[in-house]
């Protein structure tokens, strides 16, 4: 089977190759992996200091990752922090993190790459988030007797570790020092492969998304564009989403202000958008020389400030799951509002499925669906009941940090 995966690997390693002569992204992917081993000794050979290594596959992840990292930067000053990260849309965005010493892609998973990657870098501690399971480099981890973590892990009894057939992904599982995992489902399924090395510790998203809600400034010109008035803050949705929430804002205008964040702000799709909407709509780039307050929808034509804007909501409706997946909902959920999104592609979501068995969220498959759900849901003592739910099931989430901290503390402190 080991033969299998290091073919699989190789058969990758070539598309990504092929695919760099033609794709951005696979260009970016193949170009920060060249001269890696020569960039890692430049930058780590004169490094004395001890080193904590976290590995993110992507921006997702890193947003888990962040918390612990930066509380291990808060509490253990003289160690270092290498990051690192498999795709080019998390390195690419954070390879100037503040609160990482040196961020680098990951040397595909060989053995040879492997044993280089561990024997330059030296980490005391090694932190894998959420998906990550590489077979080469949990096994040189445990072979140096590095502790290996697993922070915000989900398993699933799809997964290849619990078929029949798996015995060869079950032996990387078994290459990691603890696991600190989302949910009740995780802790059955590593229960039945034998496992003890668990901790039921929930998501560190809750604890960064919280701390950003707490810390965050406000935006003036969505507090001039709301008013008095309750608003829908629409948040990364794609053309799927619009064929839904078009129909949608075009009948409640008159009663419901909506702040849209599209996922992508090309000026095509700006004005498409623009077009299609029968309310008086403004962007927010030209907002501040006009009056925001008499539009009935605002356009945010930039990036960076949807986890502020959640706040002027009495609703939101989050993008993505019409495609490839859901968007973050915790940034909305922090606000202690009701979320709708699409029925197609959030089941993977732990935090999605939570909230609709909880009743703080809904899926909807179309407009229709929309319109019905958010009626019911508007009805006011419905509406309250929905708030609290998700404010409490944000409250009873928080903490997952402070419990791998937890551990961290004394695997750092004994090996100090």
């Amino acid at each position: 089977m080991l033969l299998v995966y290091n073919s699989l690997l190789l058969i990758i390693r070539v598309g990504y190759s092929i695919a760099g002569l033609f794709n951005a992204k696979a260009r970016a992917f193949n170009d920060g992996r060249s001269r890696i081993f020569e960039n890692l000794r430049l930058h780590l050979t004169p490094n004395t200091a001890p080193i904590i290594w976290v590995h993110c596959a992507s921006l997702g992840e890193f947003e888990q990752g962040r918390p612990v990292i930066e509380k291990l930067k808060q509490e253990f000053p003289r160690y270092k922090i290498l990051l690192t990260f498999f795709s080019p849309s998390g390195y690419e965005v954070r390879k100037n993190y503040a609160q990482a010493d040196y961020i680098f892609y990951l040397p595909w998973d060989t053995k040879r790459n492997a044993s280089q990657f561990v024997s330059i870098v030296r980490p005391s501690l090694a932190i894998f988030i959420k998906y990550e399971f590489w077979y080469h480099y949990s096994t040189q981890l445990k072979k140096r007797q590095i502790p290996l973590l697993s922070v915000s892990s989900i398993f699933r009894e799809q997964q290849l570790f619990f078929k029949s057939y798996g015995g060869f992904y079950r032996k990387i599982l078994f290459n990691f020092t603890h696991f600190f995992v989302q949910n009740d489902e995780s802790v059955k399924l590593l229960k039945k492969l034998g496992l003890k090395n668990y901790t039921k510790a929930g998501d560190t998203r809750f604890d960064r998304v919280k701390e950003l809600v707490n810390n965050g400034s406000g935006v003036p010109i969505a507090e001039q564009f709301k008013a008095h008035d309750k608003v829908m803050v629409i948040g990364s949705c794609w053309p799927e989403d619009l064929e839904v929430i078009i129909p949608f804002i075009n009948e409640n205008y008159h009663h419901l202000k909506f702040i849209i964040a599209p996922h992508e702000i090309s000026e095509s799709l700006i004005s498409n958008l623009e077009q299609s909407l029968n309310a008086e709509k403004i962007r927010y780039s030209q907002a501040a020389d006009g009056k925001p307050e008499d539009a009935h929808v605002l356009i945010i034509d930039n990036v960076g400030m949807l986890s502020r804007l959640y706040r002027y909501g009495e609703f939101a409706y989050i993008g993505g799951a019409f495609g490839k997946g859901l968007h973050n909902i915790l940034e909305a959920a922090c606000y202690g509002i009701p979320i709708f999104f699409g029925n197609q592609s959030y089941q993977k979501f732990q935090e999605a499925v939570d909230l609709i068995n909880r009743g703080g969220a809904f899926d909807v498959a179309d407009y229709r669906d929309f319109k019905t759900k958010y009626e019911a849901v508007n009805v006011p003592q419905n509406f309250l009941l929905a708030c609290e739910v998700t404010r409490q099931y944000v409250e009873e989430n928080l903490g997952a940090t402070e419990k791998v901290m937890q551990y961290g503390r004394n695997l750092l402190t004994t090996n100090a």
